[in-house]
């Protein structure tokens, strides 16, 4: 049977399929159900259309509304916009302004994060009263969409929608800057779930597991797509969010086969306290981006599953994908044109060199920008950013914005975003490798390492650590024995400051934010432990010596 063109058609496709279609807690849901469920909202759509963009904001935790939302937008022919609920005031309304929706889905839980907001001409000012809001779980909004009585998806599929239909827009994590919205057609969502549904051998006897927030790209792509074109379970955590506590319970309730996850939730899982029998579990496959290599191994022995790391991008620009002879610490191979360069000069770099601990010798040069010369053939461009896309598309190839090094033998390994370089006297290298170093520290669930200033010239290095739950306190002598253990830290990596935190910042998608970390440097209540002297004994910043620090590089910032 050939596989549907379009998220519409798919979901179309599973209006008669009476097999569970979604679990979350003790909700039960046939595919029948829930394309039923979406059908009604479809029509409460194309009643509320207006002129202009069809654009529709969801802002809702991972609730089973979420998925009745994404299968109606398809049917609807809408373009879904999904919010951001752990954004707050001024960036959450310049999200859906920008975006220029002219609906917004919620409930009482998240209104509060836009009430009294204006997000432009359509909605007007956001309030439960509004018709253009609909707030799901008030008594009103119910009878609204029970109105529309029984509806059947063929009846309310937009007939003008084809693969080249905007679908979604996508919010980049946002890490660096403000968020872009990322324009991805309901052909291109099809086509990555077929290929995921494919490579993982999918089928209806599978449960997937979306944990990871259903607004951002992850989560649709390497989660709900792949599982609606196997007709698979659709498996929702308990809470409505990741819970790394509650993960193992969940996938033995749900029976999950398939797990999805971006950033840093592996790391929390192993976080938690080991039990003989966590590899009495039903998963089969793991898939994810930004795992490190140490998690990857100890996430697939602990829980008896195979985990797939690759390096991908909503924007789907560029990909690298891991083989099972991909070295330690690699990300893997690329299709060809995949090539590191120089942004300055659009010359290749030099592959990297290594010594015999593992150090990255030429860092300097062998450090550039992941670019695909094949033109970036899946990004379909982001919404109303001339410049960011521009950015993006350069001599008709598609620059990433990630930092990466290749080795002789073709393996790529990631060394940070373009905003990850330090410059430390006088020489240059990339936060990941340092990362990937602190992250062996017995305590260490996850480290970030960034830029703060230097008063003469320069950076340098500062480390945040989220230490292991029951862990507050940094052993300053065991720490820097453990540093100086490490054959492959090169000689200007070791961190000046070292910051131990209960928990980083991070977005939504467990990404770390470092601009908020760089932006505090040494200004926070957490302890920190720094250097007086490089290379000597680790000591507690005391409140005198971080005036005197802030005074010493002035309005510096990184």
């Amino acid at each position: 049977m050939d596989q549907p063109e379009t998220i519409a058609q798919a979901v179309v496709g599973r209006a008669a399929d009476t097999s569970t279609g979604l679990i979350a807690g003790d909700l039960r849901r046939t595919h029948a159900e829930v394309v039923a469920e979406a059908a009604r909202r479809a029509a409460w759509l194309q009643a509320h259309r207006s002129p202009g963009p069809f654009h529709v904001a969801v802002l809702l935790d991972n609730v089973p509304e979420f998925i009745y939302w994404l299968e109606a937008t398809a049917l609807a022919g809408a373009v879904l916009v999904g919010a951001n609920p752990t954004h707050r005031g001024d960036e959450l309304v310049r999200d859906l302004v920008h975006t220029e929706c002219q609906l917004l889905v919620t409930d009482s839980t998240s209104l509060p994060l836009l009430a009294g907001a204006t997000l432009g001409p359509s909605i007007g000012t956001v309030d439960d009263e509004s018709d253009r809001v609909l707030v799901l779980d008030l008594p009103a909004a119910q009878g609204i969409l029970a109105a529309f009585g029984e509806v059947a998806a063929a009846d309310v599929i937009d007939p003008t929608i084809t693969p080249q239909t905007l679908g979604y827009l996508l919010f980049t994590s946002g890490t660096s800057g403000a968020p872009k919205a990322c324009r991805c057609t309901q052909g291109r969502l099809a086509r990555i779930g077929a290929v995921l549904t494919e490579r993982y051998g999918l089928t209806t006897r599978d449960v997937c597991y979306l944990a990871m927030p259903l607004f951002h790209s992850n989560a649709l792509m390497a989660g709900w797509s792949p599982a609606l074109m196997a007709a698979a379970t659709f498996a929702l955590p308990t809470t409505g969010r990741f819970s790394a506590s509650g993960f193992l319970s969940d996938v033995r309730a749900s029976g999950v086969t398939y797990f999805n996850y971006v950033g840093k939730p592996l790391s929390y899982i192993l976080a938690t306290p080991e039990r003989p029998d966590d590899a009495d579990n039903p998963l089969r496959y793991v898939f994810g981006n930004e795992g490190s290599a140490d998690d990857v191994a100890r996430f697939a022995a602990r829980f008896g599953v195979p985990v797939t790391d690759a390096y991908g991008s909503t924007e789907g620009g560029a990909t690298v994908q891991r083989t099972p002879d991909t070295p330690t610490g690699a990300l893997g191979r690329a299709p060809e044109g995949t090539v590191v360069l120089d942004a300055a000069t659009s010359e290749e770099c030099p592959p990297a060199r290594f010594d015999a601990q593992g150090r990255l010798l030429n860092a300097d040069v062998a450090i550039g920008e992941l670019v695909s010369k094949a033109g970036g053939a899946d990004f379909e461009g982001y919404w109303h950013n001339d410049d960011a896309e521009g950015a993006r598309l350069r001599h008709g190839w598609y620059w990433t914005g990630d930092l990466a090094y290749r080795d002789e033998g073709g393996f790529f390994y990631f060394a940070g975003r373009d905003h990850d370089w330090l410059r430390v006297d006088g020489e240059n290298f990339a936060s990941a490798p340092i990362e990937r170093i602190l992250q062996r520290y017995p305590d260490v669930v996850l480290a970030a390492v960034y830029a703060v200033p230097d008063p003469l010239v320069g950076d340098q290095v500062m480390a945040a650590l989220q230490l292991r739950p029951g862990v507050d306190v940094l052993d300053p002598v065991d720490w820097i024995e453990f540093l100086r253990r490490q054959g492959d830290l090169g000689t200007k990596w070791a961190p000046r400051f070292v910051r131990v935190t209960p928990a980083l910042p991070t977005t939504a998608t467990n990404k770390v934010l470092k601009r908020a970390l760089r932006a505090e440097r040494w200004n926070c209540t957490d302890p920190i432990w720094w250097q007086a002297e490089k290379g000597g004994p680790y000591e507690r910043l005391t409140e005198r010596e971080a005036r005197s620090l802030e005074s010493g590089v002035g309005d510096r910032v990184l």
